[in-house]
């Protein structure tokens, strides 16, 4: 299962991933999270303190080693540097599963643990015992640095990202959750697409639903499955107005928490402890992500894969390598849940 959590800066979406990723990890669902946001606030809200949130490695910084895992024996792929963020995978690529351990979750995944009383750590630092601690693999882009300052584009971080979707193959029963950049500069790229459902996090404000509107507007087209969390909700008038502005794509709303209050300041109690009301928001949360799952078109997913890979090839990647990229494209490869049990390309 992929997951996206998108919404206006703000709205709280780092918050509410947070809280989902908590709950699927005291399920004891394997979890891997992706912090994808220009402002890099995931790790601490998943208990992490500054020193260990900045420890985390960056995908960006090991771009060049994941490509040269990705393209495998794949004859289309000469070489890593002639891959871009949209390549797809082919016959003889090695392909990214959830529940294994390989070269790039070594290098940039860091484990994170809850504690029953709420606390984590990275690394396994309280503890292995699957029995005494949930957890999560970790992984983010890294945080946008004075050295890019006038000179890069924060999308060209989360190529990494787009990257490793595009050559990931999962099940149901463990979950991808990535925290993407803030409003409409998701769509920056093709990885709006790369995901079985999207819980789009709105306030009860004419801001909140307009970038619902937008989203909805640019992601029609694409199949894009879509789910609004409303978040702040204080009353009756909050929901009345959601309700009239967003219809049958409002899911749930969440309302003000002393639970997160408490994490925000360093100080998470048991994560039992969640108010009744939001613990059942995201278990609603939960089983609309697995009814996502049964609406799956590898098929579809894989073309629009391609679709993207050819665009990015025509408007700047051809130019950039010297190569023609739409060569990559395997036309008899389809990604499918069958490749979770083929071995990975030595």
């Amino acid at each position: 299962m992929k997951i996206a959590f998108v919404g206006k800066g703000g709205s709280g979406k780092t918050t509410l991933s947070s809280l989902f990723i908590r709950h699927l990890a005291a399920a004891r669902i394997t979890v891997v999270a992706i912090d994808a946001d220009i402002n890099q606030h995931l790790g601490p809200a998943l208990g992490l303190d500054e020193e260990e949130a900045a420890a985390l490695p960056a995908l960006g910084a090991h771009l060049p080693e994941i490509k040269e895992y990705l393209r495998g024996a794949n004859p289309r792929i000469t070489s890593a540097e002639a891959m871009i963020k949209t390549t797809p995978p082919g016959h003889g690529s090695r392909l990214l599963r959830l529940l294994e351990d390989n070269p790039v979750y070594a290098a940039c995944a860091r484990r994170v643990t809850f504690d029953e009383g709420g606390t984590a750590g990275s690394d396994g630092d309280r503890g292995s015992d699957p029995d005494a601690a949930s957890g999560v693999r970790l992984m983010v882009t890294g945080p946008f640095n004075e050295a890019d300052l006038g000179v890069a584009c924060y999308h060209s971080k989360v190529g990494a990202v787009e990257l490793c979707l595009n050559h990931l193959v999962d099940g149901r029963g463990e979950y991808l959750v990535v925290d993407m950049t803030a409003g409409s500069d998701s769509f920056a790229s093709g990885m709006f697409t790369r995901f079985d459902l999207t819980f789009l996090v709105a306030e009860p404000t004419r801001k909140g639903v307009a970038v619902y509107r937008q989203y909805k507007e640019y992601a029609r087209d694409f199949g894009v499955s879509l789910a609004v969390v409303g978040n702040k909700v204080q009353g009756e008038d909050d929901l009345d107005f959601l309700r009239a502005e967003v219809g049958d794509d409002l899911l749930v709303t969440v309302g003000h928490s002393d639970w997160v209050r408490a994490m925000e300041k360093g100080r998470p109690p048991r994560f039992e402890l969640l108010e009744d009301t939001n613990r059942r928001a995201l278990r609603t949360m939960h089983d609309r992500a697995d009814e996502a799952y049964g609406a799956r078109d590898w098929a579809r997913y894989t073309r629009q894969m391609v679709h993207f890979h050819q665009r990015n090839a025509e408007s700047w990647g051809n130019a950039r390598t010297g190569a023609d990229l739409t060569a990559q494209i395997d036309p008899g490869f389809v990604l499918s849940e069958s490749l979770l049990t083929v071995p990975a390309h030595a």
